[in-house]
């Protein structure tokens, strides 16, 4: 029997187990037009991730699992999460599906990155799917970001506060998509809400 599939799966990795310090309150339970941040970044891969949703959280874990399972949305809880980023990125690498190809990354707080804008990066992935493809802006390569499975393991070695980043910019080459949208976050209630106002 042929198994061969026909194009690569791509599976979601959303981050957000952070201590949201800045913010005051857990950031992925704050709404955004009325929807978590959480839940909002979840539906929006669900689009293009066959292979399925992955959340990665820590302090809000319960919350959060309340939110997403419902939609099949997998949540990977990362007992380390106080230890940095890097943690939350391998926690959620290890999770994810043997089927998988390819991990499309987002952190919960960039609601300005639209549905047309993960189309971009995933065609450009597609196009090129032994490359990283990453969002750009100012010249510098971002979340989100799609990491074939070939570069996973440099994923799991980063420690403390270095992120997905890190692993993007030391690629000889990667796929650039560009995406101001990303460089739209959002480290407190209030720049949250000019945000929503901004965007409409």
């Amino acid at each position: 029997m042929n198994v061969h599939r026909q194009s690569p799966q791509l599976a979601g990795l959303v981050f957000a187990a952070g201590a949201s310090l800045r913010f005051g309150t857990p950031k992925p339970l704050a709404l955004f037009r009325g929807v978590p941040l959480v839940r909002h970044t979840t539906t929006l891969l669900a689009e293009f991730c066959p292979a399925g949703v992955y959340v990665v959280a820590g302090t809000a874990e319960q919350a959060i699992r309340e939110l997403v399972a419902p939609d099949g949305v997998q949540v990977v809880v990362n007992e380390d999460w106080a230890s940095g980023l890097a943690s939350s990125l391998a926690c959620g690498i290890r999770a994810l599906p043997v089927g998988a190809d390819a991990a499309l990354v987002m952190p919960c707080d960039l609601p300005a990155v639209t549905a047309d804008d993960l189309a971009r990066l995933v065609a450009a992935w597609r196009a090129a799917p032994e490359l990283m493809a990453a969002a750009d802006f100012d010249a510098h390569p971002a979340p989100p970001a799609i990491f074939p499975r070939a570069v996973w393991s440099q994923l799991a070695l980063l420690r403390g506060d270095q992120g997905a980043r890190a692993v993007l910019e030391s690629a000889a080459q990667r796929s650039a998509v560009a995406m101001p949208s990303a460089a739209l976050d959002a480290d407190t209630p209030d720049e949250l809400t000019r945000l929503e106002r901004t965007l409409g």
